[in-house]
């Protein structure tokens, strides 16, 4: 196999850093063990996020993804893991990790970890009718 799995994120510049505008990346087959029974923990994972200068590069983001597949993680854990990763390569103005995770055991678990570049102010939402 020519791709592996890899913790390497890449970035391209941000071709519009003049404004504010959202990336939405939904990303549905995550997979990671339990660290307590070792068994697969399926879940999607919701990237959202306003960039700065620079935007994540998608390819690298997959082989990152792929890369929790043999590790056990707690789903707490991981989405905040993921949303350290992502704003240290990105140093984004505003970013969300969602990650909702499959059934287990009758129990659904969502985990949505936010990041806020301190000078950053909203712009306040356009209402249309």
């Amino acid at each position: 196999m020519t791709t592996q799995p890899s913790k390497q994120l890449e970035t391209f510049d941000n071709p519009n850093s003049d404004r504010d505008y959202t990336i939405r990346i939904s990303i549905p087959e995550f997979t990671c063990l339990c660290p307590k029974t070792g068994q697969p923990d399926f879940a999607t994972i919701d990237l959202e996020y306003i960039p700065d200068q620079s935007c994540i590069e998608l390819k690298a983001l997959k082989l990152y993804i792929w890369s929790f597949r043999n590790e056990g993680a707690f789903h707490e854990a991981v989405t905040n893991q993921m949303l350290d990763d992502f704003v240290k390569t990105c140093q984004p103005r505003f970013m969300r990790v969602t990650a909702d995770f499959n059934v287990r055991g009758g129990i659904y678990t969502k985990v949505i970890a936010d990041y806020k570049k301190p000078d950053w102010k909203q712009e306040i939402p356009v209402k249309l009718p």
